[in-house]
């Protein structure tokens, strides 16, 4: 048998923070992947906001060619500020700008270009979105976070692999190094032709290896991370299981395509050697990028909070794109959206019936069980568990029951915990609530257990 297949099958038990596995050698110890400080930071934040904004934007266009004319960028009202105030009212707690895409336009004054908000006549030329827009996200107590798009359809090197590698990388090193500490530096593999016909070679190693140099505490996100890796969909939805862990070999780069892939990005690996959990990218509109004629298409309040279901309940982090209009401002309708999901998660999960109960834990190699006594029959309809990740991943089935009536109630039952589980289920009076961990892949330890009335 293989190691791996050894991982999923083995008797385990806790040592301290260390898996040990009873049929290896003696003092052989077998370490669990677990999340750096940045990771774990960046999976608390639960939700951030994706701003797509730039030359598309006044286009009308998804992708744009790079043959743009700088004058066309000319956002009369934006206030960064707004989205700012607009993402923290509503709960968000971190905002990535699209500070390139592939159009190769630069959202700040790049010394690699002209195509960039210095040839436009926003601010007189003299303006910096990049800079307007990191000191608004802290002015709000917002991490900020930057896309730079490796595919350039405009800048002249681009498919010249040495040439157009040395200007990404200075790219790369005026965003981190102008604008103080990032959260997060967001990648994709988009790849096609740039103005010569030809598509680059990306040298990942070295990109990866510029960020975390110049910016140690941020996370890189790419479906290849190496920090945080994409979900496999843009609808919003984590995969079921979906594990933290991952085989690197599983996505060897960004934008890999094969048998498998998709896969191994929605449901990760209970036996992976690296952790590399999972954001959720979906807009709140049916493009990325604001179009008029979708205004009257942005998703309803009930379609936001299913999103957060899916996927912060289900271990991931919502990435929830809302691109601002060509007025430089976050459209009204948007706005309206994201302060209605607030309002209605709040509702919904906003106060806690178990935080001032006592629990009654046991757990054994592979299992547990908690339960809880309300002191009173009390009406539930949803549960949210967690596992304290910063040790680790473990649980890979659980149920939840009720006692109703003088009898035990199947209330629900999954996968995954991870970070974040979340059920609802028909609302029910209960007197006690257990939690049962049928499988594991060491000790469990679920140190979030809250229960909520129906909304």
């Amino acid at each position: 048998m293989d190691r791996r297949a050894f991982l999923l099958t083995a008797t385990a038990s806790a040592v301290g923070s260390r898996l040990r596995l009873s049929a290896w050698p003696e003092g052989l110890r077998l370490e669990r992947p677990r999340p750096s400080p940045a990771q774990l930071a960046w999976q608390r934040d639960e939700l951030a906001l994706f701003l797509h904004f730039g030359v598309n934007t006044f286009t009308d266009r998804e992708w744009g060619d790079g043959k743009e004319d700088p004058a066309i960028f000319n956002p009369v009202r934006l206030e960064a500020s707004q989205w700012a105030r607009a993402a923290q009212s509503s709960g968000f707690r971190a905002v990535i700008l699209t500070a390139k895409h592939h159009d190769g336009f630069c959202l700040w004054p790049s010394a690699t270009t002209k195509h960039s908000v210095a040839s436009s006549p926003w601010r007189g030329g003299t303006g910096d979105l990049v800079r307007e827009f990191v000191i608004a996200c802290r002015a709000e107590g917002l991490r900020p976070g930057l896309y730079l798009s490796p595919w350039d359809r405009n800048h002249p090197t681009y498919g010249d692999s040495p040439r157009y590698m040395d200007v990404y990388i200075q790219q790369l090193t005026e965003l981190c190094t102008r604008y103080g500490q990032l959260a997060e530096v967001w990648f994709d593999g988009a790849n096609g032709e740039g103005p010569s016909g030809k598509r680059q070679v990306y040298d990942w190693p070295r990109i990866w290896g510029t960020v975390r140099r110049l910016q140690p505490d941020a996370v890189m996100f790419s479906d290849a991370g190496p920090d945080v890796r994409w979900c496999g969909n843009e609808s919003g939805t984590a995969g079921d299981p979906n594990w933290s862990t991952m085989n690197p070999a599983a996505v060897p780069y960004p934008g890999a395509d094969g048998p498998g892939i998709i896969s191994a990005l929605q449901h990760g690996d209970p036996a992976g050697t690296v952790w590399r959990p999972a954001e959720v990218d979906v807009s709140i509109r049916p493009g990325w990028f604001h179009h008029p004629a979708q205004d009257a298409r942005v998703r309803s309040v009930d379609n936001l909070v299913e999103l957060y279901l899916t996927s912060v309940g289900r271990n991931g982090k919502l990435l929830l794109n809302v691109p601002p209009a060509r007025t430089g401002l976050l459209h009204d309708t948007d706005v309206a959206r994201l302060a209605g999901m607030h309002e209605r998660l709040g509702a919904m999960f906003g106060h806690d019936l178990a935080a001032n109960l006592t629990r009654q834990a046991n757990a054994q190699e592979g299992t547990a069980t908690i339960d809880l006594t309300l002191e009173e029959p009390t009406a539930i309809a949803a549960i949210r568990l967690g596992e304290e990740i910063a040790a680790g991943q473990v649980v890979s089935r659980y149920s939840v029951s009720g006692y109703a009536a003088g009898d035990w109630r199947p209330l629900s039952r999954g996968t995954t915990i991870g970070y974040a589980r979340i059920d609802r289920f028909d609302p029910i009076t209960v007197s006690r609530v257990r939690v049962s961990i049928e499988s594991a892949l060491a000790t469990p330890a679920v140190t979030t257990v809250a229960l909520y009335a129906p909304a």
